[in-house]
């Protein structure tokens, strides 16, 4: 040994010398978040900590009991193998190894021990004192475990944005919209799906990287650069009809911003305008006879610009074609998106409404001032107005329904009103603490009812058959029940 080695350990041993037992436990008890002096067969002789908490978990429990009994299993033979080194002739460093303490109550206790021998090596085992220092783990625990939850969070959004991806990219590819992405900045088309491909075949370069103004015809360069910049600045912009190039054919042109990554992109829709759908049927039968006048033309520009919403179906009851103003009470982008689908998917408040309307239009040809409800693709309702006609045999539309918005129309006076329901709900509610409430309540429901039979016969001007249907009754049942509240004029035989 050196002599400044020497010198270092004899100023220690001085100075150890000088402190008593007390002294020497406050020593070994700041030295470590939990100390236990230990004989050498490990039995513990005393706990000592400064740690409130440590206090608390029941550590004082453990004098008088062995080592390895505190411990879980796991930890055992650590204990066994620390308190051997520990009283080797040969004094070696210390290893620290962690060691799960048991604590009633409550989770393992994560501490890291190193043992030394405290005494005078002797023979007698019982006789060599051992103290273990334990460094508390369980700040290091619980940031372990927050990083393994901020893990598993991340690797959750990860699979979650990548199940999102592939919903985007089955929809993009599958559509039969022709939908590009252009980037905001450059305006070059960083993705197209295989209908936007398709629809600028005549464009012999490609269409991914190009710029979004070399895929239509030059003249519509101007307008184009418009639409984009109304797009960027307010995030959308109405439609702008534009050739592509190449000789490709006219398409409606629509932009909509969208930000990703804190970059700006637009999305862009091309529907091709083909001249097609009974709204152009008088305009190619005026044509094919001949007609120079140009009335066919005419009534055809007029279906298509009408304030009223216009819709034709098949004999089915599915859109043929539509114009703009019912696209509008809808909410859809273009007419082209109501083509196929049933009209009850935004007419009628219950399901079998607009088909009890086509069994009266082949009956009877014709229906008018049907009031009823029309469902935005987008959640909004309106109160609507519908006349509709049977046409005679006229290509692929059977039926043609003229829809009108009657929400904003003037209510007539309430003053005016019958005061039967506000008078009934009066009367009702003053029977409260005189009549029990279980009277009440089947009062209440009779005049329900008998409030719903009234409506139901006015919105469909005193046909049963379609009132029955509105009220999910059987006809049988509603004539019962117009007899008991004396409801219309039945006559002997149950006739509409």
């Amino acid at each position: 040994m050196t002599r400044p080695a020497a010198a270092k350990l004899a100023a220690i041993s001085s100075t150890l010398r000088k402190l008593d037992a007390e002294r020497a436990a406050q020593l070994v008890a700041t030295a470590s978040d939990l100390a236990l002096v230990l004989d050498g067969n490990g039995m513990v002789l005393e706990v000592l900590s400064n740690d409130r908490e440590l206090r608390k978990a029941g550590t004082r429990d453990w004098r008088g009991r062995r080592w390895g009994d505190v411990v879980n299993d796991d930890s055992r033979d650590k204990v066994a193998e620390m308190l051997r080194d520990a009283q080797v002739s040969a004094p070696i460093a210390p290893r620290w190894r962690q060691v799960n303490l048991l604590v009633k109550g409550s989770p393992d206790l994560p501490l890291l021990f190193a043992a030394t021998l405290a005494s005078t090596p002797s023979d007698d085992v019982a006789e060599r004192q051992v103290v273990a220092f334990g460094r508390d783990l369980r700040p290091n625990v619980d940031l372990q475990r927050r990083l393994i939850d901020a893990q598993q969070s991340m690797e959750r959004d990860h699979w979650r944005f990548r199940e999102a991806e592939t919903r985007y990219r089955s929809l993009f590819q599958a559509t039969d919209d022709a939908v590009l992405i252009v980037d905001g900045a450059d305006l070059k088309v960083t993705e197209a799906n295989p209908a936007s491909l398709a629809l600028c075949h005549a464009i012999k370069s490609k269409v991914v990287g190009a710029t979004l103004a070399s895929l239509f015809d030059a003249a519509a360069a101007e307008p184009l650069q418009a639409l984009l910049a109304a797009a960027r600045s307010v995030g959308k912009h109405e439609e702008l009809s534009a050739p592509l190039a190449g000789g490709g054919p006219m398409v409606s042109v629509s932009a909509t911003l969208f930000r990703q990554d804190q970059a700006a992109f637009l999305m862009v829709r091309l529907a091709p305008q083909i001249e097609r759908g009974s709204l152009r049927a008088g305009a190619a039968a005026g044509s094919a006879a001949g007609d120079t006048s140009g009335g066919q033309a005419m009534l055809g520009a007029f279906l298509r610009s009408a304030a009223d919403g216009l819709v034709f179906t098949d004999a089915q009851g599915r859109i043929v074609a539509a114009n703009r103003a019912f696209a509008l009470l809808a909410q859809l982008s273009t007419e082209e998106r109501a083509r196929g689908e049933p009209l009850d998917r935004w007419l009628g408040r219950t399901g079998v409404e607009i088909g009890v309307l086509i069994s009266n239009l082949r009956e009877r040809g014709a229906v008018g001032l049907y009031t009823t409800e029309l469902r935005g693709e987008l959640g909004a309702t309106a109160e609507v107005e519908i006349s509709a006609s049977r046409l005679e045999p006229s290509g692929d539309a059977s039926y043609a329904f003229a829809v009108r918005d009657i929400g904003r129309r003037l209510r007539p006076d309430e003053s005016k009103l019958p005061t039967k329901v506000p008078q009934s709900v009066k009367q009702l509610t003053e029977l409260v603490g005189r009549v029990p409430l279980k009277d009440i309540v089947a009062e209440s429901s009779e005049l329900i009812e008998q409030l719903s039979i009234e409506t139901a016969l006015q919105m469909t001007h005193d046909n049963r058959a379609l009132a029955a249907q509105l009220l999910g009754l059987s006809r049988q049942s509603l004539y019962v029940k117009l007899r008991r509240y004396g409801l219309g004029d039945l006559p002997g035989s149950d006739a509409q």
